[in-house]
């Protein structure tokens, strides 16, 4: 009987209209993985583009980090200056230059702006 069976099939594969009846599932079955992929793509854009945007949109706290202390070593770098040019402007206020004394004056003034802890931004 089985013998009978596979002789019977090897005949069927022979005749055309069983050839498309089998192999019309198949191309359809490897056409529909590339419409599945392509609706996936679709229906998932929506939600890539808005989490892009929010990303954009939104700091980490790695960046606000980094961006805090970018702006502290700005400004030690900026007090750090005022303090040597008020140092040599006080040095020659007292070596008896007026106008050393009106700029380490100013300079003085902006250091204690500078300093001054209810100033700064938390």
């Amino acid at each position: 009987m089985l013998h009978s069976f596979m002789a019977m099939s090897a005949q069927s594969w022979q005749h055309p209209a069983m050839k498309r009846a089998l192999l019309l599932p198949l191309a359809c079955t490897s056409l529909l993985g590339g419409c599945v992929s392509t609706v996936t793509s679709i229906v998932t854009a929506p939600v890539k583009i808005v989490s892009k945007a929010a990303d954009i949109a939104t700091t980490s706290q790695s960046e606000s980090d980094e961006k805090r202390g970018r702006e502290m070593r700005k400004r030690e770098e900026e007090i750090g200056k005022l303090e040597r040019s008020y140092s040599r402007n006080a040095q020659k206020c007292r070596e008896g230059d007026v106008d050393a004394c009106d700029r380490a004056e100013r300079e003085y003034e902006q250091l204690g702006e500078l300093v001054d802890v209810r100033s700064r931004e938390y």
